[in-house]
């Protein structure tokens, strides 16, 4: 069985964050940017994750080095009466999906909440990310939202689903 693990992102790592998070855009099932983005357009990205606020870790195999995906907690809303809600975001390399590596990340994402201070996560995902929905719901994520139709991805108009779990 593989393991994994994860520690945080130094500035050398952005390339491989920005990479996998590339990978992600063709398939219109991630994220709403529709043309990757460049490392240095990350940078001020990069440096709003402070570890003991909003960390941004990346993941490994486990003995291995080579950077598989990434976490990031990120601000809900920007107000300081949010500051205990946190978006994760969990990006995982196109060889990696499918193998376990989602739910270490947010196995380890849920665990870690309390220590800076987040009493909910959040996750946003499209309607039409079944893995990703699944993923949230295993680990007992709710639907808090619906906002129908927000996105338009090449012309197809898609749902963004928010889904939502207290965690201390």
């Amino acid at each position: 069985m593989t393991t994994f693990r994860h520690r945080l992102a130094t500035l050398d790592d952005l390339p491989a964050i920005v990479a996998i998070y590339n990978s992600t855009i063709a398939s219109r099932k991630v994220t709403a940017d529709t043309e990757p983005v460049s490392v240095a357009s990350r940078l001020p990205w990069f440096h709003e994750h402070q570890p003991g606020r909003r960390p941004l870790w990346v993941l490994e195999e486990a003995g291995r080095d080579g950077i598989i995906g990434w976490i990031s907690y990120s601000n809900f809303y920007g107000r300081p009466a949010y500051s205990g809600t946190a978006e994760v975001s969990i990006y995982i390399d196109q060889a990696w999906r499918g193998k376990g590596v989602g739910r270490y990340a947010l196995q380890e994402a849920i665990a870690f909440a309390p220590q800076v201070n987040v009493h909910t996560v959040l996750g946003f995902i499209f309607g039409h990310n079944k893995p990703s929905l699944a993923l949230f719901e295993k680990f007992g994520f709710e639907t808090w939202a619906n906002l129908p139709r927000v996105a338009n991805l090449d012309g197809v108009e898609r749902d963004l689903i928010i889904l939502g779990k207290r965690v201390a």
